[in-house]
């Protein structure tokens, strides 16, 4: 069976760097699952595997634009320092995660200043070519129980609606190209 829209897909992946870092793999640990053709991940990858059957390895090379978008210098932004805690010693480098109105919103710390802290919101993959080591594992169809509760998680996710297509900012809102075909927000 070939992978398409509508397939329940698992596979086992190793995420490289072009420098040869390894980022993420699911070897040793439960495959990935997703259902093809909803967004679930991200689409350079998802177009690949395309066409693809169970048992099939593939090496995949995605571009940003295709991965986490480029990076931009839009998403960074000045947050007074007085939101930290005044014990917290801040290092550029350090990760911190935000409660936002929409959900967590994830950023990296690039300076320090005094009064302000300069934090970059892009993805931490963004602007990066992603290499992807990957085995399929099984492609099989959707169940109508398993379309139904998709259905459902993609219309509780719709809810970022008309406020796609603005920057994504330390609220959660959308960003460019920060909705999931079907609705659903991915700042």
């Amino acid at each position: 069976m070939k992978i398409e829209s509508k397939k329940h897909v698992t596979i086992h992946y190793t995420l490289t760097l072009d420098n040869g870092d390894q980022i993420d793999s699911s070897r040793g640990g439960d495959p990935l699952a997703f259902v093809a053709g909803f967004g679930q991940i991200i689409p350079g990858l998802e177009n690949a595997l395309e066409g693809h059957t169970a048992g099939e390895k593939l090496t995949v090379n995605v571009s940003p634009e295709e991965g986490y978008g480029p990076a931009s210098d839009e998403m960074y932004r000045d947050l007074p320092r007085e939101n930290f805690p005044a014990d917290l010693s801040l290092e550029p480098g350090q990760g911190f995660t935000a409660q936002g109105p929409h959900g967590p919103v994830s950023f990296t710390v690039v300076e320090v200043k005094d009064d302000v802290v300069v934090a970059d919101f892009n993805h931490p993959l963004a602007g990066k070519e992603l290499n992807f080591d990957v085995e399929i594992m099984d492609v099989r169809d959707l169940t109508e129980e398993e379309f139904d509760v998709l259905t459902a998680q993609m219309t509780a996710q719709s809810s970022c609606g008309s406020s796609c297509g603005t920057d994504c900012g330390t609220d959660g809102t959308c960003g460019p190209s920060g909705c999931n075909p079907g609705g659903g927000c991915s700042c």
